[in-house]
């Protein structure tokens, strides 16, 4: 089994890139949509509207925004849709999933990449 990966949306396409997941809800700012290489765009996983306000990418709020985003994750009715479809790449090549948040530590990238290892790995 491939590994998940993490990459902002700005960063050059890798040769180790393998299958490319945008999990943005929002396309990535000045990022015109025929120049992102990406396989898949499951905005239905990302966190909703409310709570990435909620957070805006402050630090002291991290910890709140990823315990209610495994909440959402946990409840989403098409998780096992996202779940099946990372597996059956992982077994064929790495999984890399893009995000364009600025901050590569705070980020729903990274509670989405611990979750989704969490259920297959």
């Amino acid at each position: 089994m491939y590994s998940i990966q993490l990459k902002r949306s700005y960063d050059e396409i890798g040769d180790q890139d393998g299958f490319r997941v945008l999990v943005d809800r929002l396309w990535p700012r000045g990022i015109k949509k025929e120049s992102l290489k990406h396989d898949w765009w499951p905005k239905f996983i990302s966190p909703s509207t409310g709570i990435r306000k909620a957070f805006n990418h402050e630090e002291e709020k991290f910890a709140t925004f990823k315990e209610e985003y495994i909440l959402e994750l946990n409840r989403n009715e098409r998780k096992e849709e996202y779940l099946e479809k990372i597996a059956t790449q992982l077994e064929k090549q790495p999984v890399t999933l893009l995000y364009g948040a600025k901050d590569q530590k705070y980020n729903h990238a990274v509670v989405l990449k611990q979750w989704t290892e969490q259920r297959l790995i």
